[in-house]
C-alpha cells in the first residue's frame, strides 16, 4: 500500500515531500506532486512534512478524494 497525495496539494506545489522521500518516489506534475506507488516504500516521511495535509496511506485517503488514488497511479501509468 502506497501514499497518495490528494486535492490539497493542487496548485500548492509545496515540495517538502520530495525533499523527505528516501526512495525519490514523488514527481512533479503540471499542477501537483504524485507518488509513484510501485516505488513508495510506506515510510510516512512525506505526510509528516506537507504543510496542506495532503497526503494520506492509500486505504485512509477520504472518501471524496478517491479520485486521487487512481490519478496518482495514472500520472506514472502515462510515463
Amino acid at each position: 500500500m502506497a501514499f497518495v497525495i490528494t486535492s490539497p496539494c493542487e496548485q500548492e506545489k509545496a515540495g517538502e515531500c520530495v525533499e523527505v522521500c528516501p526512495v525519490d518516489c514523488i514527481e512533479e506534475g503540471k499542477d501537483m506532486f504524485y507518488i509513484d506507488p510501485d516505488i513508495c516504500i510506506d515510510c510516512g516521511a512525506c505526510e509528516a512534512v506537507c504543510p496542506v495535509e495532503a497526503i494520506y496511506m492509500e486505504d485512509e485517503v477520504p472518501e471524496k478524494e478517491h479520485e486521487y488514488i487512481s490519478l496518482n497511479r495514472k500520472f506514472f501509468e502515462e510515463k
